[in-house]
């Protein structure tokens, strides 16, 4: 007998309660995720078994699974299957600090490496060339990764910078600061902003999230003591891993 079964025990489906079948289904799996009967990423039964299980159809399962990984119960892995979501703590970025990804994740303990998906030079798109100030006919030297923290992909990065600043793209190592720092040119400030989006198909497959899944976008441009734009990112962080905060004071006369 396996321990599923009395998880998935169709009489329990079967009572006299009015509510819709899938609304059943769905206490059966978050109960028992509350209870420990199913642990972190553990695989739940494919909708054909689940319906034969329980004596539902496979709408039923498919709309019950739909809700619970929409709201962060499970998560659907492509060729793989459903699995109970992993839970996974929060990481709090203070808004007013300047620091690298590698530099944070540093300072907490946490352990980074990265995927290069692009690391090239090229002539600036118009919108590179406007942030950056750049004269005509400069370039660009691009830097593009999946940032993963513990193992886990954490945020998809496009950096530019100024080809004459950062002219070779394999010098960059795990650090784009350092890396800025080892050629006297340090960010010193940054202006920042955020907005919520939804991931699309291949960002979410990058960061092992649904199509759709909330995420941070996150656009960054940053100086050099004398001024000069250093820096143009702009990123995408997971919605369910990542909190930025800022610390706020009352001003004189407020």
């Amino acid at each position: 007998m396996s321990h599923l079964d009395p998880i998935f025990d169709r009489a329990r489906i079967a009572d006299e309660s009015p509510a819709p079948l899938y609304h059943k289904l769905k206490k059966l799996v978050t109960e028992a995720i509350a209870q420990g009967r199913l642990t972190n990423d553990e695989a739940i039964p494919a909708e054909r078994d689940l319906a034969r299980m329980l004596g539902i159809s496979r709408v039923t399962v498919r709309k019950a699974f739909a809700d619970l990984v929409a709201e962060g119960v499970l998560v659907q892995r492509q060729g793989s299957g459903t699995f109970v979501a992993p839970k996974s703590q929060r990481i709090e970025q203070p808004l007013s600090r300047l620091t690298s990804f590698t530099e944070d994740m540093r300072l907490r303990g946490i352990k980074t490496d990265a995927d290069w998906l692009d690391r090239s030079t090229g002539l600036p798109t118009p919108e590179e060339s406007l942030v950056l100030a750049l004269s005509p006919g400069e370039k660009v030297t691009r830097f593009h990764r999946l940032r993963r923290a513990d193992g886990k992909p954490l945020a998809i990065e496009r950096a530019t910078i100024p080809h004459r600043f950062l002219p070779d793209p394999d010098f960059a190592g795990t650090s784009l600061y350092a890396a800025l720092e080892a050629r006297g040119l340090r960010p010193i400030r940054a202006l920042q902003r955020l907005h919520a989006v939804a991931l699309t198909a291949s960002e979410g497959e990058l960061l092992d999230l649904p199509e759709g899944s909330p995420a941070l976008f996150i656009q960054r441009v940053s100086y050099l003591a004398d001024g000069r734009i250093v820096e143009f990112t702009r990123s995408h962080y997971r919605g369910d891993s990542y909190d930025f905060v800022a610390e706020l004071h009352l001003t004189a006369g407020s």
